[in-house]
């Protein structure tokens, strides 16, 4: 699995375990590209907006989850309150 580059699909397929390993990854790579940049020896600046881009995919995917986690919950709750 390659990852930068994932599409939203792709990420919605993974658990949130996995979600969880890839932002700690894009995270971790960014501050390498982010070191990079400040020694003068980094020359793809796109790669920085593409792996910023990918953490933010990350991250609303995350949120996607919870939502629906939350919602299950409270659904559930009314269903037990009738």
């Amino acid at each position: 699995m390659n990852l930068l580059n994932m599409k939203a699909k792709d990420l919605r397929e993974l658990t949130e375990e996995e979600l969880g390993q890839k932002l700690e990854f894009l995270r971790k790579e960014l501050f390498l590209l982010r070191q990079k940049m400040g020694t003068g020896r980094f020359e793809k600046f796109a790669q920085i907006k593409q792996i910023k881009r990918d953490i933010a995919r990350v991250l609303t995917i995350q949120n996607e989850m919870k939502f629906r986690s939350e919602q299950v919950v409270s659904s559930a709750q009314v269903k037990i309150a009738n």
